[in-house]
């Protein structure tokens, strides 16, 4: 008898993780969420169904921190570390997806702990998500190793936020890599949450969706809120789902709410005569997160307990008490993050000051309903819609933010005030999903889709990509040089295909070279070679320069050599450019820039 086959979704998230996994024959395979052993105390150990995404590093007389597959571990991942997170916060390290996209951070090295105390070593944001995956391949194979094939044998799918760029999706691959993940293929978040939702419904769907609908996935999770548009059409008697538009990466999500409720509560307590420093305000930041999610999960509670401990105090009664009140939270949230506004109102841009404090770069603007509105403005025209709004006739929910039955009411009847204003009919909502594991389940049932069995969701690159391109004329004083933009990746051109350009152009060798790319989510319509010299600034974006040395190899440094375009959009959904010499000195002789290493 053959052994049986699976495939492994894998949800890391910035506040939770999860895996599920789904068989690869047979017919009526449905997803199986793995329940994860990890430490809830120094000494005790449970399966939970998440693994909260939390590294501690203990003190000396703290370790080991032993697991049954090492006994000698020197730090926890999951819901002890979590616990700890309110005690010891310069111990504890967080939000490292977040910080995985950060455009100007190192993330390849130490940052975190920010609050670190004097002699404890730093990690990388890239090694907390290779530990957390680590933990995820280790605690599998305790479980199922013997009786089947390695967690690192099997394929897995790892989901990312579809407005993660080129460069933090292959930090996300580094991560995995380190962890031994080899046999990996990413897949963005709201297309795996209406994958799970899918599975979920069965043959039921074709009742649910018909063609000319739109399906909003409102995904706001720990980190990020995160904006797609799928459209339903039919081509030959079946329907087909395509993804239409992602939105920017906007860092905004239950962090910011967390430190919104801490800020609250920090001013009440100064108003009754107790202050905070730093390190009790990083504390008291986990400590609203705590309070946050049991009042958000537990209906009937009307307040949540958070303890504060004072700076060397190591007795209970020595710590700060105070509660965070429904009534507080609902006010907060609701009016701070999802505020009832009018479709023509857009995020306020607030100018920073000269310095700052290094940190994630959270979005200016709180209300995550503005950036909605402006989400499906700016795709309305760019897939032809018919009012101010792109219009979506179906809404599903994802993220744990949205476990909030007030939260997405209040979303929901926003979205359908505007829809009604512009003369469309009120949204849909797609419901039933679990929405802390459905990303986890999906992404397991995408597994099956890529062998053929299920409903594909046609996606590729959510942006069409360009190169700038120098003019060559005779220097004038004052002028920069004229720059066209060449589109080198079409706008939904699919993962692991290439195109090459015909223009011929020129590459120079040997010595440092600075490449320009830009991107576009609304121009749909550029065909690979298509050549821009006139652009709206709102319609094409810089993104941040490659720059790197071309070696020479044979050649003479600042050699000009002319070369045609090979642009390749990779598994990972990075951007591959190759210059091709026409004139080449050797076999395969070829220079490579990938938009993944930008900003590094």
């Amino acid at each position: 008898m053959s052994a049986r086959r699976f495939a492994i979704g894998i949800d890391l998230g910035t506040t939770h993780c999860a895996v599920a996994r789904i068989e690869l024959d047979g017919d009526a395979a449905t997803s199986e969420v793995i329940d994860i052993e990890q430490l809830v105390t120094p000494t005790s150990l449970e399966r939970q169904p998440l693994l909260p995404s939390f590294l501690y590093v203990p003190t000396d007389a703290e370790r080991p921190l032993p697991l049954p597959w090492d006994a000698a571990r020197a730090f926890a991942v999951g819901s002890h570390a979590r616990s700890r997170a309110a005690e010891a916060p310069g111990r504890v390290v967080s939000s490292a997806k977040s910080w995985l996209c950060h455009p100007t951070a190192d993330r390849r090295s130490g940052l975190l702990p920010l609050e670190a105390p004097v002699g404890l070593e730093r990690i990388s944001p890239v090694e907390a998500s290779w530990r957390y995956l680590e933990h995820l391949s280790e605690a599998y194979d305790a479980r199922f190793g013997s009786d089947g094939p390695k967690f690192a044998e099997l394929p897995v799918v790892l989901t990312v936020p579809a407005s993660f760029d080129a460069s933090a999706r292959e930090l996300t691959v580094e991560a995995a890599l380190a962890a031994g993940i080899d046999n990996l293929t990413l897949l963005e978040e709201p297309q795996a949450a209406l994958y799970a939702w899918l599975e979920q419904v069965g043959d039921a769907f074709r009742a649910e969706l018909r063609p000319g609908d739109v399906v909003l996935v409102v995904d706001i999770g720990g980190g990020t809120s995160d904006f797609s548009a799928i459209a339903v059409s039919e081509v030959e008697g079946s329907l087909v789902l395509e993804r239409l538009a992602v939105g920017e990466h906007i860092l905004l999500g239950g962090d910011n709410m967390d430190l919104a409720l801490a800020y609250f509560v920090r001013q009440r307590l100064a108003g009754e005569g107790t202050e905070l420093d730093s390190w009790q305000m990083a504390s008291l930041v986990h400590g609203c997160r705590a309070a946050k999610e049991r009042l958000l999960g537990e209906a009937n509670l009307a307040k949540a307990p958070i303890v504060i401990p004072r700076r060397g105090s190591k007795l209970v009664g020595g710590a700060i008490r105070t509660d965070l009140e429904r009534a507080d939270l609902g006010t907060l949230l609701l009016d701070g993050f999802f505020p009832e506004v009018a479709a023509e109102v857009r995020p306020a841009a607030r100018s920073r000051a000269a310095l700052t404090r290094f940190g994630l770069p959270y979005a200016s603007d709180a209300g995550i309903t503005r950036h909605l509105a402006s989400f499906l403005a700016r795709h309305s025209a760019a897939v032809g819609g018919g009012g101010a709004l792109l219009h979506p006739t179906c809404l599903l929910f994802n993220g744990g933010v949205m476990k909030s039955e007030l939260l997405r009411e209040r979303l929901r009847s926003t979205l359908d005030g505007w829809l009604a204003s512009d003369g469309a009919a009120a949204v849909r909502v797609l419901g039933g999903a679990d929405l802390d594991l459905a990303v986890a389940r999906g992404a397991a049932c995408y597994g099956r889709v890529r062998e053929g069995r299920g409903l594909r969701i046609r996606g590729g690159t959510a942006q069409a990509h360009y190169v700038g391109v120098e003019g060559a004329v005779p220097a004038v004083p004052g002028l920069e040089p004229p720059l066209t933009l060449v589109c080198v990746a079409p706008f939904g051109m699919e993962e692991g295909t290439s195109v090459d350009l015909e223009a011929e152009l020129a590459v120079v060798v040997g010595e440092s070279v600075r490449f320009r790319f830009f991107g576009s989510s609304v121009r749909r319509g550029d065909l690979v070679g298509a050549a821009l010299e006139h652009f709206a600034k709102d319609e094409v974006a810089e993104l941040p320069p490659v720059e790197v040395v071309l070696p020479a190899e044979g050649r003479a440094d600042g050699e000009v050599v002319p070369v045609r375009l090979r642009a390749t959009v990779t598994a990972i959904g990075t951007l591959l450019i190759e210059a091709l010499p026409l004139a080449p000195k050797k076999p395969d002789e070829k220079w490579k820039v990938e938009l993944s290493v930008r900003g590094e």
